[in-house]
């Protein structure tokens, strides 16, 4: 156990957790940014009036990777990325296809194909002038778009410290500092509320489970649950007993009874082959699920998949005010 502390892929199962889909390209149009020709503002780079909690070197970083003028025809591969894009009133002209949701205003924009393998003849007709990927998928992208000799740009994704850093980066870029700074102001004040919350208290330690269409495996901090929990200060066995190194670890029994964690979260999706009934088949399975605390306890929780199965910054509130509920109740 340890109190509030400070802010702290498998590519398959990254996969799952996108809920990427290898659908049928949907051409229904495009359209063109309403970014202007500009060059980055850099008077306005560094210069929130908060303390957004964004490492600012990386920032830098991942800012510099960016062409020096901005483009007007934007295509992004990620689902999370087109999510931003959207809450910074950008519009791309391409969209990843995917079974995760993408913002009900881009319905009329063009998919461009999975967020892997992109189809490079509908970014080569979208006139593309710069590719926004998700830095996990870098390497089959960079080998997808090869020879295409496009401008591409990838941001981190996986982790809630990854959606906050890259949402400074194109609210930077794109001179979208207002909408940016709004967001992150809110998200902001939520830490600072329920760190409020969280001042004297135990938090209890934390096993973080997700079902995949073959088993159920754990997660270390570099899922985007377990970030959130570190975040919120709570001990993950994944990483302080179990000493994984894999974002998602096989479950061993044995060394998690051992581990005995106060409280255990399952991430289930029906979709992706692991629902609650089959969480529940694997305890009736194996006694020792009742040899731990949490199951005594009645301390094992099911999480929407829709608010912690995909990185989402819009949902980033909600996911931690949750995971904030069951620590402070």
């Amino acid at each position: 156990m340890k109190k509030f502390a400070g802010i702290g892929m498998v590519a398959a199962l990254t996969l799952a957790l996108y809920g990427c889909s290898e659908n049928e390209v949907e051409n229904v149009g495009s359209a063109e940014t309403n970014t202007q020709e500009q060059q980055p503002n850099e008077n306005n780079v560094n210069k929130t009036a908060f303390e957004d909690g964004v490492d600012e070197k990386e920032f830098q970083e991942a800012l510099a990777a960016f062409p020096e003028t901005v483009p007007s025809k934007i295509v992004t591969t990620s689902v999370p990325l087109t999510e931003m894009l959207h809450l910074l009133d950008i519009v791309p002209v391409g969209v990843p296809t995917s079974t995760n949701p993408i913002p009900t205003d881009f319905d009329s924009i063009t998919r461009v194909g999975s967020p892997m393998a992109p189809d490079l003849e509908v970014i080569s007709n979208l006139q593309t002038e710069l590719i926004v990927g998700a830095a996990s998928l870098k390497d089959s992208l960079d080998k997808a778009l090869e020879g295409m000799n496009l401008p591409t740009a990838y941001l981190p994704t996986d982790s809630y410290e990854d959606l906050k850093l890259s949402f400074k980066v194109l609210g930077t870029y794109f001179g979208k500092e207002k909408e940016m700074n709004e967001i992150l102001q809110t998200i902001v004040a939520k830490e600072q509320e329920l760190e409020k919350q969280a001042a004297g208290k135990e938090l209890p330690s934390v096993m973080l489970v997700i079902g995949t269409s073959d088993s159920f495996m754990v997660m270390n901090d570099k899922s985007y649950l377990g970030s959130l929990v570190e975040r919120l200060g709570a001990e993950n066995i994944a990483t302080s007993i179990l000493k994984t190194d894999s974002t998602y670890s096989t479950l061993n029994l044995e060394e998690i009874v051992v581990a005995d964690p106060d409280m255990i979260f399952v991430l289930a999706s029906g979709d992706h082959g692991a629902n609650e009934d089959k969480f529940k088949q694997e305890i009736a399975n194996n006694s020792a699920w009742t040899q731990l605390s949490a199951y005594k306890n009645d301390n094992i929780h099911f999480l929407d998949y829709s608010i912690f199965g995909v990185t989402s910054i819009a949902n980033v509130d909600t996911a931690l005010t949750t995971i904030a509920d069951y620590f402070y109740k």
